[in-house]
């Protein structure tokens, strides 16, 4: 008996609805809305269920994020990604990994929702601009033109510096452990004198409501964090070695972008309804 094309693709699905929302549980929920599509469809009519299935989960995000958009300007402070276990299989696709980092969701997240769609379509899963087009109701050369500006903010915006697993793994267990001892001195060793952390609480956990900027005042407001009861591990979030900590008994993902081997940036997420997947492994695929 031949397998359901939507179970053969539903990891693809997941990963595009993931790219283009930036959250696992919507994500979920776009996936379930094209099941239930899918399942009212004559499969005889259909020539290419995994373009077609594609097209249908793209459109429902783009509704989904539309509709997310408000919710988002009322956000309380930074908003970040959800972060997702991975396993570190997902590295070894460099540009999965890469388009499924924290970084790139971010940088993703300031793009207009067709941009994004289109971005993700054809830069990550390498669609023909034909059925980009088909996924956003548009021309083949619209999806051209709208694809090279979004290639265009994303390169302006996106972290220049690829650093291996290991380095990436060395230099977040210098930080974890630093963290540990909560000495400025040591924090600041680790991070680059431009460091950025961006905190996301949602109004539910205290974080920074602003972008902290500069090594000092970073390695200030993280050894104060330290100061309480403190945990941590390595984990792969999104593709990439990583950080679970816990503070004062309450969890945090810590994601960093490493250039230079130091840190350039470090996103830490707060927010108890972001962190509700560490406990198993997210199934990504291309």
């Amino acid at each position: 008996m031949t397998e359901d094309p939507f179970v053969v693709h539903r990891s693809l699905l997941f990963t595009v609805a993931y790219e283009m929302l930036g959250s696992a549980a919507d994500a979920e929920d776009v996936v379930q809305e094209s099941w239930l599509r899918w399942d009212g469809v004559d499969r005889s009519q259909v020539r290419d269920p995994r373009a077609y299935l594609v097209r249908v989960v793209t459109r429902q995000a783009l509704n989904r994020l539309r509709s997310l958009s408000r919710s988002r300007e009322d956000y309380v402070g930074e908003w970040l990604p959800e972060p997702l276990l991975t396993s570190p299989d997902v590295a070894e696709d460099v540009e999965l990994a890469e388009s499924v980092s924290i970084a790139m969701l971010t940088v993703l997240e300031t793009l207009a929702p067709t941009e994004r769609a289109v971005f993700v379509l054809r830069e990550v899963f390498e669609m023909p601009y034909g059925e980009v087009g088909e996924a956003i109701g548009k021309s083949a050369a619209a999806a051209r033109q709208i694809a090279r500006r979004a290639r265009e903010h994303v390169a302006a915006r996106r972290p220049r510096v690829r650093v291996s697993r290991s380095e990436q793994q060395a230099v977040v267990e210098c930080f974890l452990a630093a963290l540990r001892t909560g000495r400025l001195e040591e924090l600041m060793e680790v991070m680059a004198p431009d460091v950025v952390l961006i905190a996301d609480g949602g109004g539910l956990a205290a974080a920074a409501l602003a972008p902290v900027h500069g090594a000092e005042l970073v390695a200030r407001v993280l050894a104060r964090a330290s100061r309480s009861a403190f945990a941590s591990t390595t984990v792969w979030l999104n593709g990439a070695p990583a950080g679970v900590i816990e503070v004062a008994g309450e969890p945090a993902a810590v994601s960093l972008v490493v250039e230079d081997g130091r840190i350039t940036r470090v996103y830490l997420v707060r927010n108890p309804r972001k962190l509700t997947r560490l406990d198993r492994a997210a199934d990504l695929a291309r």
